[in-house]
């Protein structure tokens, strides 16, 4: 019984794999569209839950469009899942926008834009 604190972390990184592929391989919804990317994974303590973060790169409209998506193949991807994974219960799904990696990008933007000196880092003063 040592493992069974690991087990969802195990079962998390599986669910990432396979959600990624299905996702790869192409989804056949035209509301998904753009790139997306499965950026993590939280599973419930016993394995009923799974909340699954992506980033979705494009206009607002096509990220709502591509949530909407998502959530109507919660239910197919939640039996892919439980069969590829040989799971009695098979989790409940839940998308969530993970915008970090947008942060990030927008971060390194404006880093860049101080370094070519387009743009004037902020004021000790404006940082209070």
């Amino acid at each position: 019984m040592a493992n069974d604190g690991r087990r969802p972390d195990r079962v998390a990184e599986a669910i990432r794999e396979e959600v990624a592929m299905f996702l790869a391989e192409g989804v056949k919804d035209p509301r998904v569209t753009g790139l997306v990317t499965v950026t993590g994974v939280d599973v419930s303590r016993d394995l009923r839950h799974a909340r699954i973060f992506v980033s979705i790169m494009g206009t607002d409209e096509e990220k709502a469009a591509t949530q909407e998506g998502l959530r109507s193949l919660a239910g197919h991807l939640r039996s892919r899942v439980a069969r590829s994974l040989r799971l009695r219960v098979a989790p409940e799904l839940e998308f969530h926008l993970d915008t970090s990696i947008a942060r990030a990008a927008r971060i390194e933007s404006l880093l860049a834009q101080i370094k070519d000196g387009t743009l004037a880092p902020p004021d000790a003063s404006d940082l209070d």
